[in-house]
């Protein structure tokens, strides 16, 4: 018997939708999903073809914004959240290459976690 190949969910006429953005040293992923939380679409600098120390660069951040927003007009995306995660030097090229290429951005927001008081510190050195 074939192997029959599953039909991709297709969202259309999605308005808005937030865009997760976690952007480390190493990396950038972006997540692309409906207000409800439905992943739509994601992209991440691995993805693209970049290796190494390449993939954290703010100019392959802005490649994969660039390709996710090309998608996201095609659906019929207006406005965007934005939730920026990490320490990356990726966070803000995302945001200008969303806004570059047509869509609005409606929020801004730091989802970046912060210990209150944070793990127990190590033992004091002995010397």
């Amino acid at each position: 018997m074939a192997y029959k190949k599953s039909k991709k969910k297709q969202h259309k006429n999605v308005e808005s939708v937030v865009a997760h953005v976690s952007s480390t040293f190493n990396n950038t992923m972006v997540t692309i999903t409906t207000t409800d939380g439905d992943v739509l679409m994601r992209g991440s600098a691995g993805a693209l073809g970049y290796k190494g120390t390449r993939k954290g660069t703010p100019y392959a951040a802005t490649q994969i914004a660039n390709k996710l927003a090309k998608e996201l007009v095609g659906m019929g995306a207006r406005m965007v959240e934005v939730n920026m995660q990490g320490p990356g030097s990726g966070r803000d090229s995302v945001v200008r290459a969303l806004q570059s290429s047509g869509l609005g951005i409606s929020t801004l927001r730091d989802v970046t976690p912060i210990p209150h008081n944070g793990c127990r510190a190590p033992k004091k050195r002995r010397v």
